[in-house]
């Protein structure tokens, strides 16, 4: 019975993605519009600690310094709950760095990299996984 219910459950939202209509897609990387996110997400574990206000205050701030004008904007997501009520938190935190050039990105982030890595622990116990994606924005049709 367990399995039925979870094969409806999952046809339902299969159903309901598919039905949205999402509108136009918005490519990112035309010219004069490119946009890549920096990823850098803190997996939650046993014995796992990061220090949310170290990260926010001294952190972010101080790598994006090194970013200079390649650093569109950056944003903090804090963890505050998992899939369900009674699941662990999959992540205490993640931070995103939105950038325009990944060359300038990778550059700035060799010539800082000790600097950068001596300050984990100054707020975390954890190693980041980093993902580098490029944005694409979806307009929204009415």
């Amino acid at each position: 019975m367990k399995i039925k219910s979870k094969l409806f459950i999952v046809l339902v939202c299969l159903t309901g993605l598919l039905s949205c209509k999402t509108g136009q897609l918005i490519h990112a990387s035309n010219p004069g519009n490119e946009m890549y996110k920096v990823s850098i997400l803190y997996p939650n574990g046993e014995g796992k600690t990061f220090d949310l206000n170290y990260y926010e205050t001294k952190h972010i701030p101080m790598v994006a310094r090194f970013l200079g004008k390649n650093l569109k904007f950056y944003e903090i997501d804090t963890g505050i709950a998992g899939r369900t009520p009674n699941e662990k938190l999959p992540y205490l935190a993640v931070g995103y760095f939105y950038i325009k050039d990944v060359a300038e990105y990778n550059k700035s982030i060799v010539q800082h990299k000790d600097t950068i890595i001596s300050d984990f622990k100054n707020y975390t116990n954890i190693q980041p996984i980093v993902l580098i994606s490029e944005v694409k924005q979806v307009k929204l049709s009415n």
